[in-house]
């Protein structure tokens, strides 16, 4: 996909992390990405990350706040909304908190940071001279997200009403996916109906990027650093998924297209 994201779309890829060095090095040697760091204030350095020249993510340095509270390093999707004040009230009214108010960024749009009823946190973006991710689903980027929640049922409802999208309720392992739109192309994610994490982990969204050979990116991630928390694994009917923490523990996963016979 080479347009602009459409409304309701995945648009952005945020990573906050505590050692930003370290993570462009790691995401550089893991996915051939380049960067182009930005100045944005006396304390804070945002990191573009690009492949072949077209954006495919941010990154930076978690701030002493986050840290305060206890933030993990983490990747953060964004979801573009026409509206970013009416969309983060209608979400509040649906139940969820709003853990950054709706913010201009100078130059680039509007954002606001959310917590759905079931714990995961997410955010909304309204495009100004930024438009986000214009290469979604091409090999090394991000591709999927996958929403892992004990409560699938509360949060597919929440989501459905609050950006309209389509939740199916499950294939026969129970997983539910994610369509913003009517068309094959407008999956964008899913829900697993069960919560696979160590105790105490919170619900979150864990971002896929779309890799050539699963099994050697997997062992090239692990070789720069990444804890591996699931080996490469051929899904039935799905492609290959691994998944890992980088250096500084932020999850993600590796996605392998099935190659159909």
């Amino acid at each position: 996909m080479d347009s602009q994201p459409k409304t309701g779309s995945f648009c952005w890829l945020e990573l906050g992390t505590t050692d930003q060095n370290a993570a462009k090095k790691f995401y550089t040697g893991l996915l051939g990405w380049s960067v182009d760091d930005m100045p944005m204030g006396p304390d804070m350095i945002y990191t573009m990350f690009r492949l072949d020249g077209k954006d495919v993510g941010g990154g930076y340095r978690l701030m002493k706040e986050q840290v305060d509270n206890h933030v993990p390093p983490h990747w953060m999707p964004y979801v573009k909304v026409n509206n970013v004040d009416e969309s983060a009230a209608k979400a509040v009214k649906l139940g969820a908190k709003q853990t950054v108010p709706p913010s201009d960024i100078p130059n680039v749009g509007r954002f606001a940071v959310l917590q759905d009823p079931t714990g995961a946190h997410i955010s909304i973006f309204q495009p100004g001279q930024h438009k986000g991710l214009l290469n979604f689903g091409q090999i090394g980027t991000f591709c999927w997200a996958d929403l892992n929640t004990p409560e699938p049922k509360k949060a597919a409802q929440f989501y459905s009403q609050w950006l309209g999208w389509t939740i199916d309720s499950g294939d026969k392992d129970g997983y539910s996916h994610i369509q913003n739109g009517s068309s094959q192309e407008d999956m964008i994610g899913g829900i697993p109906s069960e919560f696979h994490a160590p105790p105490g982990t919170p619900a979150h969204w864990m971002v896929y990027f779309n890799v050539a050979d699963c099994a050697a990116a997997a062992a090239k991630a692990a070789q720069l650093g990444a804890k591996t928390l699931m080996p490469a694994n051929l899904m039935e009917d799905v492609g290959t998924i691994a998944v890992l923490a980088d250096p500084q523990g932020a999850a993600f996963a590796l996605y392998q297209q099935l190659q159909r016979a």
